[in-house]
């Protein structure tokens, strides 16, 4: 095939095809993570965020291009999860910017150019800091080089040939551009989602339409995303001749997991499991009748953690991301109005924040992120708020959430909360000790598959086959002879041999330090630890 424009048809199946692509990919996407953590998730974080884009663009009716790439670019921008989540919502947005006055409804060799150009300078407007050897390189050097090279390209097929090549290209010397991508060895992961993305677009382009693979037989952890309904239908197809299996798969699979569709003769039969049922029964609607119609709820929905909002705003509160039973339980204790669960294995999406902000029913609202990679979203959701003050502090650990607390005061100013919750933040040492999936060594430590590693401020210091034995080496590294107290949060694989120890422990490196014990009941990380 091949094509000198793009309709809003084509504009469809591309970034649809894309977004398959990229969920099918999003498990080996998520092991480029730099540290052989078992909580890399940029991979899922990209493919629910261009879902959640795609999930609106399936609901648009319109035949406008712009119409639907205003509404891909709402619905990516709102569900955008993690910084390579929202990296790739901002890349949308500047699509979706560059073509909003298209004098016609097509697009061009030289509008399509346009777009991934404006797709490219957008998402760099949305990093304070632009790091290169990220996503971020990827985009940026693939539009300029197609850009320098368009004088070849006569059809859509060659310009996004092209620039796949180039991104291509891209992704590989992001390693030499980041030393630690280097040290790992992998390429970036947020660059690699993108490049998944322009190889699915670039297969409709060509036609081939992509199918979903099943989830099935993947484990899902608790901190996972559920689906809610299980739908069994039997449909009466109107076209049965011109029925497209691959079609109705791709835009199911996007609603949810599970999917399977069985066709024989007239009829399909279809099963899927989903948080949206009306969504999946207007889409199989268009191809038919239903003779068998089944919609089953797995599990009661989760209860809305605030009560009913008094008529008149409160002053001030607290927004925070969390995991584990027991952090979340003290975070409440501490004063948060609202803990959205998540943040390690499953990072929120805007639209979970600005949930949240709105939950509060405050006219200032502190979000206290815990994790790095959530931080984008939170200020993101922020932007979006009109009517409320929102801050978003720079607590990248739950150590620093934690601690900041110390100095929340509710009847303070938003200015006064957030200097000083964000001069305690810098008074706080972070350590967690979790373990390895892999060999690697990461600033010159040796670290092997099944180690326990312990890591502070983002630097894994130690790896050892012994857990007991990676604890008193942090330790020895974050507590100091002017350490006043730590605080050590109990992941769920902690037994009551090694509780027992830790005050013992805790006392080798300073007999004068208080230790506080909290059961944090988590996943993945034995200890999340604060030193003050």
């Amino acid at each position: 095939m091949s094509f000198e424009s793009i309709d809003v048809a084509l504009f469809r199946k591309m970034v649809i095809n894309g977004a398959i692509n990229l969920k099918n990919h999003h498990g080996e996407i998520d092991q480029l993570n730099v540290f052989p953590v078992p909580d890399g998730d940029t991979g899922t974080n990209m493919s629910m965020t261009v879902t959640s884009g795609i999930r609106e663009l399936e609901a648009c009716e319109s035949s406008s291009i712009i119409d639907n790439a205003k509404v891909l670019s709402r619905g990516a921008l709102m569900g955008a999860r993690g910084n390579s989540g929202v990296i790739l919502s901002q890349f949308f947005r500047g699509m979706y910017v560059g073509l909003k006055e298209l004098p016609h409804n097509y697009l061009d060799l030289e509008d399509f150019m346009s777009c991934l150009e404006s797709g490219c300078k957008i998402a760099y407007k949305a990093v304070m800091q632009p790091v290169e050897g990220t996503i971020l390189t990827v985009v940026r050097v693939a539009a300029e080089k197609t850009r320098e090279n368009i004088k070849n390209y006569k059809t859509i097929d060659e310009l996004l040939d092209a620039y796949l090549e180039f991104a291509k290209e891209a992704l590989d010397t992001t390693p030499t551009l980041l030393p630690v991508l280097k040290e790992a060895g992998v390429v970036d992961s947020g660059g690699a989602g993108f490049v998944s993305f322009v190889e699915g677009m670039n297969l409709a382009v060509k036609g081939e339409i992509l199918e979903a693979e099943s989830d099935e037989n993947r484990e899902v952890s608790a901190d996972e995303l559920k689906y809610f309904y299980q739908m069994e239908l039997l449909l009466e197809l109107k076209k049965p001749e011109a029925f497209e299996i691959k079609a109705l798969n791709g835009a199911l699979s996007l609603l949810g997991d599970k999917v399977h569709l069985n066709k024989e003769n007239e009829d399909i039969k279809i099963t899927l499991n989903t948080d949206r049922p009306g969504r999946a029964l207007e889409i199989c609607q268009k191809y038919g009748e239903f003779i068998v119609l089944k919609i089953e709820n797995l599990k009661a929905k989760k209860k809305e953690e605030t009560t009913e909002a008094p008529q008149e705003m409160k002053e001030m509160a607290l927004v925070s991301c969390c995991f584990g039973e027991g952090i979340i339980e003290i975070f409440r204790e501490l004063g948060v109005d609202y803990v959205i669960e998540g943040g390690q294995t499953m990072n929120p999406s805007t639209e979970s924040f600005v949930e949240a902000i709105k939950a509060t029913n405050s006219k200032n609202v502190i979000i206290i992120p815990n994790n790095g990679n959530v931080v984008m979203a939170a200020k993101q959701a922020a932007s979006l708020i009109d009517g409320v003050k929102v801050e978003v502090l720079p607590a990248k650990t739950i150590a620093q959430g934690y601690a900041s607390l110390i100095n929340y005061n509710p009847e303070g100013t938003l200015e006064e909360n957030v200097a000083n919750m964000t001069e305690q933040i810098k008074h706080v040492v972070s350590g967690e000790i979790t373990y390895s999936i892999r060999d690697t060594e990461i600033g010159g430590v040796e670290i092997h598959s099944g180690d326990f590693m312990g890591i502070s401020n983002g630097e894994i210091l130690v790896s050892t086959a012994k857990k007991e034995d990676c604890l008193n080496e942090l330790l020895s590294r974050i507590i100091s002879e002017d350490s006043e107290i730590i605080t050590m949060f109990l992941g769920k694989d902690v037994t009551d041999e090694e509780r027992e120890k830790l005050e013992e422990i805790c006392l080798k490196y300073n007999p004068d330090i208080d230790v506080e014990v909290i059961e944090g009941k988590q996943d993945i990380y034995s200890y999340i630890i604060a030193v003050e």
